[in-house]
């Protein structure tokens, strides 16, 4: 099969910048995991500036008995527009852009059902976040909201094409302005086929995400290690659990998925239990299991049907609150430390609660900003985004360095002036003992041992005295 897709890279070494060119961040909700029909398709136009140019989404007529994990009802499915309609602004969006999805896979498995319509489409240059992501920000898993998060992007829908495709498109504003990626050379733009206006587009409201604990574990759970089908499989139940709770409804849509694709039971269990295994492991990382981690983590695992991996489970009730981040900026240091909190399995915090434990803020967040003051307030820790690694513990504290003591340099004259009087004694000595034996006299002898000893002791006094006093100023 022709390449639907040319697959372009952003790189910090491109020598083309991609502030001026135009991007299309596109979503697709399919009936399958990794491949399927299209149920709903959402188009955001961009410009890496950070400048939107237009958008579009709508349902798309498909079998309304079908069910699917994206909430799409039979309703919205019996009255929306066939695919065939909605080509004229698709492709009007398209025209002269970049394509951006989460997976590529999806935007060629859209291609591809175009192209059975008798539509021939040249190679559309694109570009995958997933990937490009990875290759920018150290991240536990490269799901499409845990990269937002990463970049401080306000929490979506994420079972709805457009809020999705518009998180696509605001991380890769964000790769492009804040970290400065660079295509590796101007981009050849194809001739897209024009049709006439079709059907009204059916869009489907994008209701307020609720995001609680699950949400943000959910982000924090490591990514899969199976094959994509089983990766695409694992996306699905993350995006279900998101919401807090796994409904009946969701689970056999889900279970449908994984049996359309050829999943074997065993391989959905073993998905199952890895995945209710990394979220207990994120809810004991920190010392602390509250109720609600409690009460929605039993219900996923007997939902999923593998409550036996969080029957043990006790909540901990030891005064101490779960260490809760929330880092305040926009620049490139500020989302490597968003990601590293995710990483290391801390609870990263998008608005500012009792809850919040550490407050980090970068050079562009100013020191009159409320938040600094009030998180203080609220009893967090504050501090600059330089004093976080250590603060959280993802560096060890420098130590007060044993300093090696340094011998001061004094002025030649004292340094040797000991040395030079203990010479005298020597010299002296050597005098009185040749004068006792030459027969000068007892009395002559002992004046000159008096004056010997005296040089030596006088000597050997200042030698040391001056070496005391070097090491001390050291």
């Amino acid at each position: 099969m022709a390449e639907l897709i040319e697959r372009l890279s952003l790189s910090p070494t491109g020598q083309v910048p991609a502030s001026g060119t135009e991007f299309t961040a596109i979503d697709v909700k399919t009936t399958g995991l990794h491949t399927g029909r299209a149920l709903e398709v959402a188009a955001i136009r961009f410009r890496g500036d950070g400048t939107f140019l237009g958008d579009f989404a709508t349902v798309v007529a498909a079998d309304a008995n079908r069910r699917n994990p994206h909430r799409i009802s039979a309703a919205e499915l019996a009255d929306a527009p066939a695919l065939g309609d909605i080509l004229s602004r698709f492709f009007e969006l398209c025209r002269g852009a970049v394509v951006v999805a989460h997976d590529l896979a999806s935007v060629e498995g859209l291609l591809s059902e175009i192209g059975q319509l008798g539509v021939r489409l040249p190679p559309l240059p694109g570009i995958s976040l997933k990937d490009t992501a990875r290759a920018v920000l150290p991240l536990p898993n490269y799901r499409l909201a845990t990269i937002a998060r990463a970049f401080g992007i306000d929490d979506f829908p994420g079972y709805l094409a457009e809020p999705a495709a518009r998180a696509c498109a605001q991380a890769m504003i964000a790769l492009v302005g804040t970290h400065g990626l660079r295509l590796a050379q101007p981009v050849r733009f194809p001739d897209l086929p024009r049709y006439t206006a079709g059907a009204a587009a059916l869009r489907r409201s994008a209701a307020g995400a609720e995001k609680g604990w699950m949400a943000e574990a959910v982000d924090r759970v490591s990514a899969g290690d199976g094959g994509p089908v089983a990766q695409a499989y694992l996306d699905l139940l993350a995006e279900a659990v998101g919401d807090q709770f796994l409904t009946d409804e969701e689970v056999s849509a889900l279970a449908g998925l994984a049996a359309g694709a050829g999943m074997p039971v065993a391989e959905v269990r073993r998905v199952h239990a890895g995945f209710v295994a990394e979220l207990r492991r994120v809810a004991e990382a920190d010392g602390v299991v509250t109720s609600t981690e409690y009460r929605e983590l039993r219900q996923v695992a007997e939902a999923l049907g593998v409550l036996e991996l969080a029957v043990d489970l006790k909540i901990t009730a030891n005064g101490h609150k779960p260490t809760r981040v929330l880092v305040l900026g926009a620049t490139a240091d500020a989302d490597q430390l968003r990601a590293r909190v995710l990483s290391e399995g801390l609870q990263l915090a998008k608005n500012l609660t009792g809850s919040v434990t550490h407050l980090v803020y970068d050079s562009g967040v100013r020191e009159s900003e409320p938040r600094l003051s009030r998180a203080l307030e609220l009893g967090a820790h504050v501090a600059r985004l330089d004093e976080a690694p250590v603060l959280l513990g993802f560096e060890p504290k420098p130590q007060a360095g044993i300093q090696t003591p340094r011998v001061a340099q004094a002025a030649p004259g004292k340094l040797t002036g000991g040395r030079a009087l203990i010479g005298v004694g020597l010299v002296l000595m050597v005098l009185t003992v040749a004068a006792m034996f030459g027969g000068a006299g007892l009395g002559p002898g002992i004046v000159l041992a008096v004056f010997a000893v005296g040089a030596l002791v006088g000597g050997w006094y200042l030698d040391e005295t001056k070496r005391a006093a070097a090491g001390l100023t050291g």
